[in-house]
């Protein structure tokens, strides 16, 4: 049987996530061992008894090579750990999803995203501000993320489509569930301009535990996330916390501070959010303004097993390239051209005094043919 179909069997297993499906597979060597491992193999390693129980009924009751012709029936695509196109910002994140479904298309500039998050509730003001951001992201070749709900997040999504760009919906559903169903068109429309991705197996119904977990992937797709417009309380504010913890960028819309549906959004300004009046705001943070330039570089220039190495040395702190010479043991003008291919790859930033950091410490992982 496909292995594929081993790790779709395993998304449906209740309770057992990332870590406890990372365990398996390093105890026994494969996803298809896993999936037949007796129970006396499983307690050893650890699981508890309610999830091996699921997991032998699981065995019994799924039909594993349904499951994929299921899937291939509804257009739906699958990436796993496993994949070579699994999107590497995600794959970065802590606990990123085993399996992630995907109706439409990901392409590598979608590497290049940013969400645009916000409220439901909208007012006029933050409709407006998250059009005018996405559609000028989407101008400037950067993928808009978002989560397909009503309010910033719909008008981000098209945004985004009128001005000819990418966007990707993160789902808190299956895939062929779109929801709210207000949204019904809007989706039809992004799968032609991006995907609807999910890690919920088709037919998973919109439960409000879902849309926490949704919010980790939204964040960890982009490189950095805006928030529009939000509450108090807004999911907009646990995308935010996700994007923090995951080391990317947090930005924010300034609202008035009459209006609580811009409390949250003037809060994370106060405490540190970048505070986003134009989208070159975002393009100079992120180094985003020469994503054009950056791709072709890639496209034409593979990532060397050097400059390999020199990327493992970077990270968010500067290095001074004496430095990396040591560390890497390579000579001075190696270290010196590698990092300038680096820069233009839109890899590495040099930030003044022969230092140099990530340009993105989410991409370190990053390695093209």
């Amino acid at each position: 049987m496909d292995e594929l179909a081993y790790w779709v069997g395993f998304n449906k297993v209740l309770g057992i996530g990332p870590a406890r499906l990372r365990a398996l597979l390093d105890f026994f060597g494969g996803v298809e061992e896993a999936w037949h491992a007796d129970a006396a193999s499983l307690l050893e390693i650890g699981l508890d008894r309610r999830s091996i129980d699921n997991l032998l009924k699981a065995r019994r009751s799924l039909d594993l090579a349904g499951e994929l012709e299921r899937l291939q029936q509804a257009a739906v695509k699958v990436l796993t750990w496993d994949s070579e196109d699994y999107p590497i910002n995600l794959r970065n994140i802590h606990d990123p999803p085993p399996v992630i479904y995907i109706k439409g298309e990901l392409l590598p500039e979608d590497d290049w995203a940013v969400a645009v998050v916000g409220t439901r509730q909208a007012s006029v003001y933050g409709k407006e501000a998250a059009r005018h951001l996405a559609a000028d992201l989407a101008r400037n070749g950067v993928t808009v993320v978002s989560g397909l709900a009503a309010g910033i997040d719909a008008a981000a999504h098209q945004a985004a489509l009128d001005a000819g760009g990418r966007t990707l919906a993160v789902l808190g559903s299956g895939v062929d569930i779109i929801y709210p169903e207000q949204n019904r068109r809007l989706a039809e429309q992004l799968v032609h301009q991006g995907a609807l991705i999910s890690e919920y197996a088709l037919g998973t119904r919109p439960e409000r535990s879902n849309f926490p977990p949704r919010n980790r992937l939204i964040s960890g797709l982009s490189l950095g996330i805006i928030v529009v417009e939000a509450g108090a309380r807004s999911g907009a504010l646990i995308t935010a916390d996700f994007a923090a913890e995951q080391g990317r960028e947090v930005f924010a819309v300034p609202g008035s501070i009459f209006q609580r549906s811009c409390e949250g959004a003037n809060r994370l300004i106060q405490d540190g959010a970048k505070p986003v009046l134009t989208v070159s705001d975002v393009l100079e943070e992120l180094n985003l303004s020469q994503i054009t330039q950056q791709a072709e570089v890639r496209a034409a220039v593979p990532t060397t097993p050097i400059e390999r190495a020199v990327l493992d040395l970077l990270s968010a702190e500067p290095t001074h390239v004496d430095e990396l010479g040591r560390a890497a043991d390579l000579p001075a003008p190696t270290v010196s051209s590698t990092l300038a291919l680096l820069e233009l790859k839109g890899l590495a930033r040099q930030v003044g005094g022969m230092s140099y950091v990530l340009a993105r410490e989410a991409r370190v992982d990053y390695v093209v043919g």
